[in-house]
This record gives structure tokens, C-alpha cells and sequence, in this order.
């Protein structure tokens, strides 16, 4: 669509919006007409999904590194020129090693590049997105079960996942006029969960679409900031403690 951007309907910010979780979402979001700012680090992708979601509502779309500064930046001026942000969803993530390494055996240089993309970034393109966040915004960081759970193979990808919620859990206590969620979406037929596990058959996981509307759930609703699994919301409707 071609609509100027209009500072009365909901915006969002996606990282990572050109495949799996973060598309799924993109996909819902444009279905009710929420403008949106997408990212991701490879431009075809991304602006195949920039086409497809601009059918149904105003979209903008900004590849690059979500751990650059200058991308940051660039989200933030992007998100003040479509009116402001009513919702920011952290999705974006390195896996890092593939296939997983034992933690003794962890690649240093990739486990500090994993949380810079998985804590850092998210961090600090917050900070960049505060000005241009509307009254009582919603800010998602896409967390993990591996963030709480010890699995063989997921030490690097869990510790930056625990790294962040613990990062946004204070986030949450420090900035109680936003509503700020951890959320683990649960394992998915993912191109990620695939490059974890090459050659393991996925098939019988779920694909990224049944963890939306837990996500949605946090987005429209009114459950307080906290860490929630997704696909349990709607069952105990509830924040998950840890």
C-alpha cells in the first residue's frame, strides 16, 4: 500500500519479520490493518514479505543488522516518520553455532557475536525507540524455554536468551507506564530450529502461526508486564514466573 502513515492507527516495530515467528506475527498484525516497520538481514526476504504485507496495510521496511548502530538508528528515525510506536517486538536472534557445540567446546568469538545480536541489540534499539514510543506501549522480547532450561547443545543460545530477560524483566520494573513481556514462543518448525538440529525431522512441531495469538494476547490485552509462554496464555492467563 501506498497510504501516507497515520499517526491514529497502531503501529509496530518487527526485527526479524522476513520468515518464521516474525512474519507469522507481521501477517496477523497487517490482517487488521496495524501499519508496520519490519526489519531483517537479508533484503530479498524481506521485501517479499514487505510486498506481500503491503497488500493489506502501510508497511516499511529496512533491511539490515539489528546489532548496528546505524541500523538502530535508522529504525528509530523510521519509526518516528510513520507516527510513533504502539508496540515493539524483539524477535530477531543469531542461533550461533550450528551444528550445536558443547558449552566447553563454544567458539568464544560466535558466543559474544550471539549476545550482541540476542541482548545488546535488543537493549540498545530500545533506548533508541523510547522517544518515539505512544502512551502505555508494548515491548516484547522473544525469549526462550532454553533461557530457563538446561538442553545439552543450547548453552550459547540459552544464556543470551536468560541474559534478556533478565534485562527486560528489570526494564519492566524500571518503566512501569509500559507494559514490557518476555515471551517464549515454544519450540517451531523454524528455519532456525532446523540449522539447531540438521537432519533431526521437525515435522511434528508446530509451525510459527500457533504461537501468534499468544503473542496477540500480550499485544491487545491487558496482562501485566512479565515472562509468559505463548501457547499457555490462553489456557491459565497468567504471567509465568521465574
Amino acid at each position: 500500500m501506498t497510504e501516507t502513515p497515520s499517526t491514529t492507527l497502531p503501529s509496530a516495530l518487527i526485527t526479524g519479520a522476513s520468515r518464521g515467528l516474525g512474519l507469522a506475527l507481521a501477517r496477523d498484525l497487517a490482517a487488521d490493518g496495524w501499519q508496520l516497520l519490519i526489519d531483517g538481514r537479508d533484503p530479498t526476504a524481506l521485501f517479499a514479505a514487505a510486498t506481500e504485507l503491503g497488500e493489506r496495510t502501510v508497511v516499511r521496511a529496512l533491511p539490515g543488522d539489528v546489532a548496528d548502530p546505524a541500523h538502530q538508528r535508522a529504525l528509530a528515525d523510521a519509526a518516528l516518520r510513520l507516527g510513533g510506536l504502539d508496540v515493539v517486538v524483539h524477535n530477531a536472534s543469531n542461533l550461533g553455532a550450528s551444528p550445536l557445540p558443547a558449552m566447553a567446546d563454544y567458539p568464544v568469538d560466535v558466543l559474544r557475536q550471539v549476545f550482541e545480536v540476542n541482548v545488546v541489540a535488543p537493549v540498545a534499539l530500545t533506548q533508541a525507540l523510547l522517544p518515539v514510543l505512544r502512551p502505555e506501549a508494548r515491548i516484547l522480547a522473544v525469549s526462550s524455554d532454553a533461557a530457563v532450561e538446561a538442553y545439552p547443545g543450547w548453552g550459547g543460545y540459552g544464556a543470551s536468551k536468560a541474559a534478556l530477560d533478565q534485562a527486560f524483566g528489570v526494564l519492566a520494573v524500571e518503566r512501569p507506564d509500559l507494559r514490557v513481556y518476555r515471551v517464549d514462543p515454544g519450540d517451531m518448525r523454524t528455519q532456525m530450529h532446523e540449522a539447531a538440529e540438521p537432519g533431526v525431522d521437525l515435522s511434528d512441531l508446530p509451525p510459527p502461526e500457533a504461537s501468534v495469538p499468544g503473542l496477540r494476547a500480550l499485544i491487545s490485552g491487558e496482562l501485566p508486564s512479565g515472562r509468559y509462554v505463548a501457547r499457555a496464555i490462553d489456557a491459565v492467563d497468567v504471567a509465568v514466573s521465574r
